[in-house]
């Protein structure tokens, strides 16, 4: 792309728009408490490794859609990007593990009924991988990104496609939700295969592994989020108590460790050849 030789010289505030980024950080409570900033700037960073897994996570689906070896090879790489991202997620929980339960309380009343539990981006991104549950969407309906994580509810996920690449490459698999019980048998049978001899299929085995580290990433940010909550406020319930459903707070966050947007690829190393 060519420039028009009038082109306005951008400088890095102006591209970046830090001046209304800095504008977006408002601490409700009076006086202020200290961490609040620290907390609300976490969490708005948060929202931003969302949006660009968001953007990520399509371009990867495209890839996969297309399904020829180029297409994969581009789909690895940006899948690795995302496990990047995750790892930076799992890391910033330790930015909020600095604050003591005492400066984390000075400020928690203001947040009621608002939860983290609502963060609408963060459910589109389950369902892009296929972690669909439409009871967990219905709590963000007054949510300006409500419609869209509809939208992502009616779509076919990552999941379901990596399904469809595999079989279209001759595997005999079929999607969880799709198989009896012979079917199954028949779907984890291949899978071992696979991972018995994984140099006779090496493009389709690295991405098996490629979305597993994807999976494993989001199962460990759940883990790591859960022992964050749990040491500022026990199992005291979660801020969104009464708007979402009572699934707030340690009890709730405990049930989602076994979350699995690829199961199979779990499962089957319990099956493979010594």
């Amino acid at each position: 792309m060519t420039l028009p030789a009038d082109q306005h010289q951008l400088s890095y505030s102006e591209y970046l728009k830090v001046p209304e980024l800095l504008q977006h950080q408002h601490c409700l409570t009076v006086p202020e408490s200290h961490d609040e900033l620290q907390f609300i700037i976490v969490h708005q960073v948060y929202e931003l490794w969302f949006k660009l897994i968001r953007h990520e996570l399509d371009e990867v689906h495209t890839l996969l859609k297309a399904g020829e070896d180029r297409d994969i090879w581009n789909a690895l790489r940006l899948l690795r990007r995302v496990k990047a991202i995750c790892e930076v997620l799992v890391k910033q929980i330790h930015v909020l593990e600095t604050m003591r339960p005492h400066d984390f309380l000075d400020f928690r009343a203001v947040l009621n009924p608002a939860s983290g539990f609502q963060s609408v981006q963060f459910r589109e991104v389950e369902c892009m991988l296929g972690l669909k549950d439409e009871k967990l969407a219905s709590y963000t309906s007054g949510d300006p990104r409500h419609p869209e994580l509809q939208r992502r509810l009616g779509e076919v996920s990552i999941r379901d496609t990596f399904y469809a690449l595999l079989a279209k490459r001759g595997f005999d698999v079929v999607r969880p939700e799709d198989r009896d019980e012979a079917g199954a048998q028949r779907s984890m049978a291949t899978l071992k295969r696979l991972y018995d001899t994984p140099d006779e299929h090496p493009l389709v085995y690295e991405l098996c592994e490629a979305v597993i580290d994807v999976d494993e990433q989001f199962i460990l940010w759940r883990r790591h989020h859960i022992m964050m909550v749990e040491r500022q406020i026990g199992d005291k319930p979660g801020t969104g108590k009464g708007t979402t459903g009572d699934l707030d707070g340690i009890r709730y966050l405990s049930t989602t460790l076994n979350r699995r947007a690829f199961p199979d690829l779990w499962s089957v190393r319990s099956l493979l050849t010594d």
